[in-house]
């Protein structure tokens, strides 16, 4: 082979680990938001939707700020086993690739570099352990300009796709 064809291959190699190591760590990040929404229902009518909606979806009320008009629900978020598994995988084409450059790049063979794919159930385990947690949601329902009228705006600060599934199943869209 070339000269110049191993040790690029081994530099690409080992880019894409990186960014497979951000991928993996990036899986796991926390991803709360902010976002004011608007409804075309009155405070009293949404409040029980909202309510439902969360209790549905496992979570509860931890308390109510009845100074600030506002509620707090917590609820478990569970790891998804597509991931853990799509990780893994991920992990495992990474390891045998790495494997493969560096028993060509080493010249020693490929299958004592072996381990390194054995190593990959890992990622799944990290995936799995740091992606369940106790995810936190603030609400809070008021009327737009203080005045009484059909449309509530609410507050809301939770987790990116809570908020995305909330829009969704709520008929709700983003305040300007």
């Amino acid at each position: 082979m070339d000269s110049a064809i191993l040790p690029s291959t081994l530099l690409l190699t080992l880019l894409m680990f990186v960014g497979q190591f951000f991928f993996i760590r990036a899986s796991i990040k926390d991803r709360t938001e902010t976002a004011r929404l608007i409804s075309d229902e009155d405070e009293a009518t949404l409040l029980p939707k909202l309510k439902e909606y969360f209790r549905t979806r496992s979570y509860q009320v931890t308390s109510v700020d009845t100074e600030h008009n506002q509620v707090f629900f917590e609820g478990l978020v569970r790891p998804s086993a597509f991931m853990a598994a799509f990780l893994t995988l991920l992990g495992a084409v990474g390891s045998l690739c790495l494997a493969l450059v560096l028993s060509m790049v080493l010249a020693i063979p490929w299958f004592y570099l072996l381990g390194l794919v054995f190593l990959s159930p890992l990622i799944g385990i990290f995936y799995w352990k740091k992606a369940k947690r106790l995810e936190k949601v603030s609400l809070k329902v008021e009327s737009p300009d203080g005045e009484s009228s059909s449309s509530s705006q609410i507050a809301v600060t939770a987790h990116r796709d809570e908020l995305i599934e909330m829009r969704r199943a709520l008929r709700l869209r983003l305040c300007d």
